[in-house]
């Protein structure tokens, strides 16, 4: 029994036997835990902490709440908690945990079928879903609201042989009244400003829709999606059948969008090289579970195990905008 351990119990230290004073070399003492506290004289060892491999860490962290997993201070501005989705008779979604940072790009990857795109509409409120999902801004989120969250599908789909041109189209989704009653004026002046801010031309605004590329018409969803200023953008695969160039530049646009207006952006991509250059946090989904979650320059690991063994994983450098 030592001197500090005496103060805190001088019963016992009373009963104890003087032993010969020795000399030795003074030691720090180890510090207070359940497990080293004298119990009647004798002294237990404290067990030694063998640290997890990394496929234990994995495993505990699918499970772990998004807060309790970073010692990092963030604010969210959408926590989903026990989201559960089932269409049909099949369940979808089970059990989904995460957290949406305010003003960082969340990326959403996962295999066909996983239910990324049952995540996205669930958010939108477009389908019914058990659990929790609670919007940190302020603003009634119980019915769906354009002004607060912009949405780009995969594709879009529409008549090829409507003529429509692309003025018509952004148009159409800008104004209630029916477009053969003519595009209003405060519709007409918004209109360049906004293929401007996606780096289209204006000039695209007289192209017949399906006669643009796929790269030119999802900056042009883009540009809807962020009108008027939402705080929250949902992009479902946006680059999907885009050309590989246009690809990087699409994707290097969505950095610099976020990093100039503070956009909250949830991407679901497959592709890991944009992932691990432009997304702050993943999301890995697999059978509608949430498999891994974290910084993706932390979770090679489980990006491997979310997408097989013969996937590959690219990585970047990364320069996020704290």
């Amino acid at each position: 029994m030592n001197a500090e351990q005496a103060k805190e119990n001088p019963a016992k230290a009373g009963e104890m036997k003087a032993g010969p004073v020795t000399t030795a070399e003074p030691k720090a003492d180890p510090p207070k835990t359940s497990e080293n506290k004298s119990v009647e004289g004798e002294v237990k060892a404290a067990p030694v902490t063998i640290p997890e491999s990394k496929a234990d860490l994995a495993k505990t962290s699918a499970n772990k709440s998004p807060e309790a997993k970073t010692g990092e201070k963030k604010i969210d501005l959408v926590r989903i908690r026990d989201l559960g989705v089932a269409l049909g008779g099949k369940r979808i979604l089970a059990g989904v945990n995460a957290d949406l940072a305010r003003g960082k790009i969340t990326a959403l990857i996962g295999l066909n079928g996983s239910g990324k795109t049952t995540l996205l509409k669930a958010i939108l409120k477009e389908i019914p879903y058990t659990g929790r999902i609670e919007f940190r801004c302020g603003h009634d989120h119980s019915h769906p609201n354009p002004e607060h969250v912009g949405y780009v599908p995969q594709k879009l789909h529409f008549d090829a042989n409507l003529p429509l041109t692309v003025r018509d189209l952004m148009s159409l989704a800008m104004q209630r009244r029916p477009l053969f009653f003519g595009v209003s004026r405060r519709v007409k002046r918004m209109l360049e400003p906004m293929l401007l801010l996606v780096g289209a031309p204006k000039s695209l605004l007289e192209h017949p829709v399906e006669k643009i590329s796929g790269g030119e018409l999802q900056r042009v969803l883009l540009a809807l999606a962020l009108h008027p200023n939402p705080e929250l953008l949902l992009l479902d695969e946006p680059a999907a059948g885009v050309d590989f160039q246009d690809q990087e530049l699409f994707y290097d646009l969505l950095a610099r969008l976020n990093k100039e207006t503070g956009v909250t952006i949830l991407l679901v991509s497959h592709d890991l090289s944009v992932v691990s250059k432009q997304a702050h946090h993943v999301l890995c989904l697999k059978d509608g579970c949430i498999q891994c979650q974290g910084p993706p320059e932390e979770i090679p690991s489980m990006l491997t195990q979310t997408f097989g063994t013969d996937k590959g994983i690219f990585t970047h450098a990364h320069h996020h905008h704290e």
